[in-house]
């Protein structure tokens, strides 16, 4: 019997923890966005600029 009491504190205790971690996320906003994900591979990518090389150093025209 002190088994299952022990089992049943132990998933309420481990509910309790989910539930505040869980409630933590919402309040930090980590759900604020759900579209942008969605549909951010459908944009294309910024051409990289031509400034410097991977080196760092200007190209040179000739």
């Amino acid at each position: 019997m002190t088994i299952i009491i022990l089992l049943i504190l132990i998933s309420l205790s481990m509910a309790i923890v989910f539930l505040l971690i869980f409630y933590w996320s919402m309040k930090s906003g980590q759900y604020d966005d759900t579209y942008t994900p969605s549909v951010r591979m459908l944009f294309e990518d910024k051409k990289p600029s031509k400034k410097a090389t991977p080196s760092g150093e200007k190209k040179v025209k000739k």
